[in-house]
């Protein structure tokens, strides 16, 4: 267990940063990584593969549920020093973790070729997305465990470790890619199936990793199955926090889907080049969403410990260095954007989207870097309620007028990425203004409490005299 209470928070960011940053480079490299050997197959099965991953957001919704509920909770414990309640959370999120899994993997199974079939027409990318999403969804399911031993590590101030299985899990996933897409020194290719059994695969080393991890080293949390036994009080406390949370993320997969929606009918090529410019754009954000993630906990853990002057602190060290971050990348790709996109398809016009969508979207990294910092505030105050309420107004801004618009003779791809900006700009805004009145609402010292004015009596009418 790391003390994030004390030392430099610029330190304690800049420690932390670092590895979740390489953790999630590597997944997204692998997600690119799959529609690079995909993208052989065709157009289709690019436009499949990048439309059912995009039913992962809702999906990271409930993981994200889980994880930010498990982190808040934990963090506020350490940063009371206790340890026994850090324990009860961790184990009954397990429990939960188990729950949701299995839910996943049989939704998943039962709703895969339906959901294709609402977001593609053409038959060709429907059956990809469908065999994709059937294969990958073992991954899903399994994600939800290493959601839970990471965030519990990651509140305690440990961050190490679940990069290194990340990595390791993540360059076993791209190693088998080639091997199970193209049939690499076996001649045996399972196309796009190949894609999501090779993630299913890696995802289950992965869990064994992290498995012997905690049973080996880790003394600050550990699996108790004594605590297994259900605790409704605690699930709800953990819901209250990651519900919300999670609702962000089913606004993302809204958001998504209305976008895949409006391209639906510009043809597979839109869609592909949209499914590869959204990695590539999640890829160059991955270090300031790194600092954000780095500030939830160290907020967390100083509210935990009443030591509001510091989390006030965390949140601009946080948004000054993801605004750094934000403009540097914003700059490299609009001077070099066709050198982040070089070698994913050989189609003209499916690079032609990408790349504006690239040069488009990328003017808003530093509206995005501020959404990403206040999401992980609200997390480590233990109330995401406030998150939600801006994600909801980013899809209603963006979905209604996209959607009319798209009807709309003359109706041009660039009208999309313009609705975007505006929309993401729109809730950065927002987020800042409720993180300021949540600042001002929570962080309220006993001292502080006690120097406010009290409020004044009402002043009662004087009684009349009888004439």
């Amino acid at each position: 267990m790391k003390d994030l209470t004390r030392g430099s928070i610029v330190s304690h960011i800049l420690t932390m940063a670092p590895p979740i940053v390489v953790g999630m480079i590597t997944i997204m490299i692998c997600q690119l990584v799959d529609l690079y050997f995909v993208s052989g197959l065709g157009d289709a099965a690019v436009a499949g593969v990048a439309a059912a991953g995009n039913a992962g957001f809702l999906v990271n919704g409930l993981m994200q549920m889980l994880g930010v509920g498990t982190v808040a909770l934990i963090a506020h414990a350490v940063g009371r020093k206790d340890r026994d309640d850090a324990n009860i959370v961790f184990n009954q999120s397990v429990v939960l973790s188990v729950l949701l899994g299995l839910l996943t993997l049989l939704g998943g199974f039962m709703l895969a070729r339906s959901y294709m079939r609402t977001v593609a027409v053409d038959a060709a990318t429907i059956e990809a997305g469908t065999t994709y999403f059937l294969w990958f969804m073992p991954a899903l399911a399994l994600q939800f465990i290493t959601q839970v031993m990471g965030a519990a590590l990651r509140a305690t101030g440990i961050v190490r470790p679940s990069m290194l299985v990340q990595v390791l899990a993540v360059l076993l996933n791209i190693a088998l890619a080639p091997v199970l897409i193209t049939g690499w020194g076996t001649g045996h290719a399972f196309g796009v199936a190949g894609a999501g059994l090779a993630s299913s695969i890696a995802v289950f080393i992965g869990v064994l990793m992290l498995f012997a991890y905690f049973h080996r080293l880790e003394r600050y949390v550990a699996f108790h199955p004594a605590q297994w036994r259900p605790r409704l009080r605690e699930w709800k406390r953990i819901l209250n926090v990651g519900l919300p949370a999670g609702g962000e993320f089913a606004m993302i997969f809204i958001f998504m889907a209305a976008i895949y929606y409006v391209l639906r009918d510009l043809g597979p090529a839109a869609q592909a080049g949209f499914g590869i410019g959204t990695r590539v754009i999640g890829l160059i954000q991955m270090p300031a969403l790194a600092v954000s993630l780095a500030a939830g906990p160290i907020a967390g853990q100083n509210f935990g410990a009443g030591n509001y002057e510091r989390v006030r602190e965390t949140f601009v060290r946080a948004a000054l260095i993801a605004t750094a971050v934000m403009i540097t990348l914003t700059i490299f790709v609009q001077l070099a954007p066709g050198l982040l996109l070089a070698g994913f398809s050989n189609d003209p016009e499916t690079m032609s989207v990408a790349l504006l969508f690239l040069k488009m979207i990328s003017l808003n990294m530093v509206a995005q870097g501020f959404i990403f910092v206040c999401s992980s505030m609200f997390q480590g105050l233990g109330n995401t309620k406030p998150v939600l309420w801006s994600s909801a107004t980013r899809v209603l801004t963006y979905s209604l007028p996209a959607i009319w618009l798209s009807t709309r003779p003359g109706f041009r791809i660039e009208y999309v990425w313009y609705i975007s900006n505006a929309a993401t700009t729109l809730q950065a805004v927002q987020s800042v203004w409720l993180l300021r009145r949540e600042f001002r609402k929570r962080l309220v010292t006993p001292k502080e409490k006690a120097a406010e004015p009290a409020s004044p009596e009402p002043v009662q009418p004087l009684a009349r005299e009888p004439a």
